[in-house]
């Protein structure tokens, strides 16, 4: 079968996968909303709340996955600004072996593609391998979201793929 590699100083990654269905049905009932997605953003809209400007998001999310990754820092609380001031960036990009989702029936039999991590689900933390023991806590608002999943590293000896590059990035946000 070959060598298929293996990730270097190992963490878990705590994933809230978006769950499309539920945040698509309508979430407000008899309210104006007919679904939970701006059909022109193709975003998560903001229910509104009373007492609240803001509301709250009708983002839907399916139960945790945890995923042993490779953490690879691009920028953690890099200085942005935005009209109403300065924010923190963030960007990582997190490393996860095929063979993990391989055994965890994360892809997909007829395309091949990773069903997890997918464009829209959110790091909620990076723990421990050893003890699930919290070594970063990812705060939401802004958030870090996946925006993109790469397959990496065809080959080696085994001649299959080994790696899947999964992009973050926040999701700052300004205020009027």
């Amino acid at each position: 079968m070959g060598y298929r590699g293996r990730l270097i100083w190992p963490f878990v990654a705590r994933f809230a996968r978006l769950d499309t269905a539920a945040t698509a049905a309508d979430p407000d009932g008899a309210g104006p909303l007919a679904s939970g997605y701006d059909p022109i953003f193709r975003e998560p809209v903001q229910v509104p709340q009373s007492g609240s400007q803001d509301g709250q998001s009708a983002r839907q999310e399916l139960e945790d996955l945890d995923l042993t990754v490779q953490v690879e820092d691009q920028a953690w609380e890099q200085l942005r600004e935005m009209r109403t001031g300065s924010i923190n960036a963030i960007e990582m990009t997190l490393v996860v072996h095929f063979r993990e989702l391989e055994d965890m029936g994360l892809i997909d039999a007829g395309t091949g593609d990773a069903l997890a991590p997918r464009k829209g689900d959110r790091l909620k933390s990076i723990r421990h391998r050893s003890d699930l023991s919290l070594v970063q806590e990812v705060p939401t608002p802004p958030g870090l979201y996946v925006v993109e999943a790469q397959p990496r590293s065809h080959g080696l000896s085994g001649l299959r793929r080994n790696l899947l590059a999964i992009t973050l990035r926040d999701r700052p946000r300004s205020k009027p």
